[in-house]
């Protein structure tokens, strides 16, 4: 039973009510069709968690990472995998009162657990490999918000400006505040209604104003932005007389009181929330990342369940488009988060990914017991039902209603009488598929989950399960944001230091010598001093040299600082600074003092040479560093790490794999189809040849027989007929042989036409399976090339004389850095 198929997810067989019985064929589901999301419903003991954990087991074996919010605690299991299916490996795991209750000891019921599973994957087709697969192909990480028992999760991120994709949607952004506030006071304990409550209002233009503009916060300032807002009126009423400064205080407070409270310090290191760097590790793997959430409160939970689902949302804004499968939100239970008659903060970005997300290849699948759990309009854009064992027969009119409606936007009809019938046979682990990609709904039996389901995860066990992951994941290394600095040239001596400063006035120069002054960033409470240091500042641009396209422009700044002796500036030993040409000043701070200049700086006509050097330095030393895949012939963007590229070819690879093939299975579809016809016929000549041989068979036996009564008649019934007779019965026994020939031609024919179609469906397959292999670029080895400046692709802005702000007490601290 082949089930290891391009894109498709094997979630069970399909299973006859009547009989009971599964057949022998792998439900095979397609990846993209999760892109319209799916909805899991299904009483307590349906099997709903199992078939969700097998559908998160299969996105990570096909490369698509999740984001699995686990309200129960039940999704850790997916980390519970043991490939070599030991007792030893179930001992640590196994749920000591279920041992209790059957009388057994932890080890013997290991024992029997590690049988239980190695029985009931092998009853479907898998086994330890399968499971050692699974392990290889995604990182699996359980995250506890609020908590250090996994890994920690930072939601300092969460108050960031959203992406520009966000702020440039008038509707979006504002779902994004409004969401953001109310979870945020919901923390507090203000139950604060969006449209009368004087603190939602003033939150809600605060992060409004800056997050327009582009600006950042965080708990801490946002604290002090409520105390000393940046806006003057709310509406048309003036700031104080809509929120005097003496409530705001107050409500500072309050929020002071919730980022001092030591349990919410949980809240502020960790794993930042960063939905890419949640659904790739620093190298490219993609995970299945948990964010287990049942020890929180209730106003905890939602809390984070919408930031997590806002962050979402933004990061998917920020995705290009694409028809095949991205990754995947799910949710285990979605009771509270988005009901039909309340707006808690969870709803809107929930229901907008549900109305938004096809077109980013984000699919959304959600779990719930009740189907009245989830708004209509959440129901109305789910492409997939999985419905198990339901609870009442409220529950099944108002999974029915929704069934029909989704019908009605179908080409085909909707039966209700023969749904409502499936619906009551439905039994444990058995589950009634509506796919409107589907011409029908699949009744099938759920596969054996190769994740030990043990239940729920004790704090304990999750805290045993991260304890060697780190508490906080460093940023990828960004290998290729800007070009390394030039390093110094061999042989070369550093520059010498400047002297001590001596109190002198400004030097006076000849109108054609450039002077600058470094602004003066720091108090200079020790005397302000001026050393005299030479800049450079200039672009170079990156330029593809086979599309003539611009790729990145990158602007630097040189500080050079003066040797003994004679000047001879090194640009190539220059120290390279973080500086806009639009801060520099013209004239000096009052009251400093200036260094010595030497006697070249002072002739206007040394500074061509030097910007001539400068260039040439420019032009020898700075590069940048891209990575190109060999196989799809792709280089990385401009600052694009090494992670971000890989995922951005696996999303690539998994769309140019997706139409190859489609293609393939086209190509070879017209082969088939004419090899299956061939094989009809030869089956109908075959049939035919088999009725020949039995009627000349027939004929024979009759004609023989006649002959020999005649003969036993006598010498006188042996006349010129029964000669005839006995001459007719020859030939028929010759016909009949010459007609079993054809028939074991005919058979032989009928033969080498299957082979032929099963060689053909294995070249198919062998096509696709080296398809799989050209396509994956996580384990592909990336080349690194250096895109080196044209000279003409260098353009000096600035050389001159450059007077950097130092301390006055001789250690010439800087004091514009």
């Amino acid at each position: 039973m082949n089930y290891e198929k391009l894109g498709a997810f094997y979630l069970g067989r399909p299973y006859d009510l009547a009989s009971e019985a599964t057949r022998k064929v792998p439900l095979l589901y397609d990846s993209k069709d999760l892109t319209t999301h799916a909805v899991c419903v299904g009483m307590t003991g349906s099997g709903k968690t199992g078939l969700c954990v097998s559908l998160l087991e299969e996105a990570a074996m096909d490369g698509i990472p999740a984001l699995a919010i686990d309200p129960k605690g039940d999704l850790g299991n997916l980390l519970l995998t043991f490939p070599d299916l030991k007792p030893g490996d179930f001992a640590p795991w196994v749920n000591e009162d279920d041992a209790r209750r059957k009388g057994l000891s932890v080890e013997d019921y290991a024992a029997e657990q590690a049988t239980l599973w190695r029985d009931g994957l092998a009853s479907w087709g898998q086994d330890g490999d399968r499971i050692r697969r699974l392990r290889d192909a995604a990182d699996f990480a359980i995250f506890t918000p609020g908590s250090e028992a996994g890994l920690p999760v930072s939601i300092l991120s969460s108050f960031a400006a959203p992406p520009e994709a966000v702020r440039s949607d008038g509707d979006l952004l504002r779902e994004r505040v409004a969401s953001t506030t109310t979870s945020l006071l919901g923390l507090m304990g203000v139950d604060a209604d969006p449209i009368r409550s004087r603190e939602h209002i003033l939150i809600a233009t605060l992060l409004d104003h800056h997050w327009r503009a582009g600006g950042d916060l965080d708990l801490a300032s946002l604290i002090g932005t409520i105390q000393a807002p940046p806006v003057s009126r709310i509406g048309v009423l003036e700031l104080e007389s809509f929120y005097p400064a003496k409530d705001r205080f107050e409500l500072s407070m309050r929020l002071n009181n919730l980022l001092a409270a030591p349990g919410f310090q949980g809240w502020m290191s960790g794993h930042p929330l960063d939905v890419q760097r949640l659904l790739y590790t620093s190298s490219g793997k993609p995970r299945i990342a948990i964010f287990s959430i049942a020890h929180l409160s209730e106003s905890e939970r939602m809390f984070f369940v919408s930031l997590l689902l806002n962050q979402t949302l933004g990061w998917m804004r920020t995705r290009p488009g694409t028809t095949s499968l991205r990754a995947l939100l799910y949710m285990d239970e979605i009771f509270g988060y988005a009901p039909p008659s309340a707006e808690p903060p969870s709803k809107k970005p929930l229901l907008t990914m549900l109305k938004q997300a096809r077109a980013y290849g984000l699919g959304v699948v959600l779990a719930t017991q009740n189907p009245v759990d989830l708004d209509y309009k959440g129901l109305s854009n789910t492409g997939t039902w999985f419905l198990g064992r339901l609870q009442t027969e409220r529950d099944k009119m108002r999974v029915l209603e929704g069934l029909e409606g989704v019908a009605a936007g179908s080409k085909g009809g909707f039966d209700r009488g023969g749904m409502e019938e499936i619906l009551a046979g439905l039994g444990k682990r058995v589950f009634l598929m509506h796919n409107v990609h589907e011409s029908e709904p699949v009744v099938f039996q759920t596969r054996w989950a190769m994740s030990y389901l043990r239940g729920p995860l004790t704090r304990e066990q999750v805290k045993r399960l991260m304890q060697d992951r780190p508490r906080a994941e460093p940023p990828p290394e960004e290998r290729a944001v800007a070009a390394p600095q030039a390093p110094p040239v061999a042989g070369r001596a550093p520059v010498a230091a400047a002297a001590r400063p001596a109190g002198r006035a400004r030097p006076v120069l000849a109108p054609g010598v450039p002077q600058v002054f470094l602004p003066l960033r720091r108090p200079a409470d020790k005397g302000l001093h001026y050393r005299p240091q030479l800049l450079g500042v200039g672009q170079v641009v990156y330029v593809d040299r086979g599309t003539k396209k611009k790729l990145s422009a990158e602007d630097v700044a040189l500080l050079l600082s003066w040797g003994e002796g004679a000047i001879d500036p090194d640009w190539d030993s220059g120290r390279a600074i973080d500086l806009d040409p639009a801060d520099l000043e013209k004239a000096p701070q009052e009251g400093a003092t200036f260094g010595e200049l030497p006697p070249e700086t002072e002739r206007a006509g040394q500074y061509k040479g030097w910007e001539k050097d400068f260039a040439d330095a420019l032009y020898r030393n700075r590069h940048l560093e891209l990575f190109r895949s060999p196989s799809l012939g792709l280089i990385s963007e401009p600052g694009e790490s090494e992670s971000d590229f890989r995922v951005r070819l696996a999303e690539l690879g998994r769309e140019k794999r997706d139409a190859l093939a489609e293609k393939l299975r086209d190509k070879y579809a017209k082969k088939v189809a004419r090899l299956e016809e061939r094989i009809r016929k030869s089956t109908m000549a075959l049939e035919r040849e088999k009725e020949q041989v039995s009627h000349q068979s027939v004929q024979t036996a009759i004609s023989l027989g006649t002959t020999l009564l005649s003969a036993f008649l006598g010498r006188k019934a042996f006349s010129r007929s029964t000669l005839g007779r006995a001459t007719t019965t020859a030939r028929g026994i010759g016909r009949r042989s010459r007609e079993k020939q054809d028939v074991e031609r005919a058979r032989r024919d009928l033969a080498a036409q299957k082979e032929q179609l099963d060689d053909l469906n294995r070249e198919l397959e062998s096509e696709l399976d080296e398809l799989e292999d050209r396509t994956d670029a996580l384990s592909e080895k990336l080349e690194t090339i250096a895109l080196r400046p044209r000279k003409s692709d260098v353009k000096v802005r600035l050389v001159s004389l450059a007077w950097s702000p130092c301390a006055a007490d001789g250690t010439l601290e800087p004091l514009w850095e």
